[in-house]
């Protein structure tokens, strides 16, 4: 029995393979594998510049599914991300017994 190859539409396999970009971030956050970051980090850069090109009228119902599986495993692992910074700044503040001594600086208020 021979294989059936579909012909799929360009903006829905650059979404699939954006999906997959966030589910290798999401697992190399979660191992802290910084290797494995730094590729899934190249290849959502790469997908970025790919998904530009396409125009919203090419958004089919399909599309739009993967759109919101992509939105919705980036917002996770823009909250993995920050609970790990947190738990950095936390540890490096108790070490050096100054809270605040790692955040970015505030704005003064006058």
């Amino acid at each position: 029995m021979g294989e059936v190859v579909l012909h799929e539409n360009g903006l829905a396999a650059s979404l699939r393979q954006m999906v997959a970009a966030l589910d290798a971030e999401r697992q190399a956050l979660a191992a802290m594998n910084i290797d494995a970051l730094v590729l899934a980090t190249g290849d959502k850069q790469r997908l970025c510049a790919a998904l530009e090109g396409h125009a919203a009228n090419d958004v089919d119902a399909e599309c739009r599914g993967l759109l919101e599986a992509a939105r919705h495993q980036n917002e996770v692992n823009r909250k993995v991300r920050n609970l790990l910074a947190a738990n950095v700044a936390a540890r490096l503040d108790a070490l050096t017994r100054s809270p605040g001594l790692y955040t970015g600086p505030r704005a003064r208020t006058a």
